[in-house]
């Protein structure tokens, strides 16, 4: 990526400065179903398939029931 400015003009300065950091990560925290994993394990399980799988296979053999 250049390290160029690439802000369009017709974006004025004053609507950038008055933005505040956070306003949304109460209700994004609350209402999603993202999860980070350590990044060890991100190594084995490196997409939402191969988590997805490994958890219903553990549900399975613990005998918890999917709905």
């Amino acid at each position: 990526m250049k390290d160029e400015d690439t802000l369009r003009p017709e974006y004025p300065a004053e609507l950038i400065k008055s933005g505040v950091r956070g306003k949304y990560v109460k209700g994004y925290r609350e209402g999603t179903n993202i999860v980070v994993i350590a990044p060890e394990l991100h190594k084995l399980f490196p997409d939402s398939d191969s988590v997805n799988k490994a958890l219903r296979q553990y549900a399975k053999e613990h005998g918890m029931a999917l709905a």
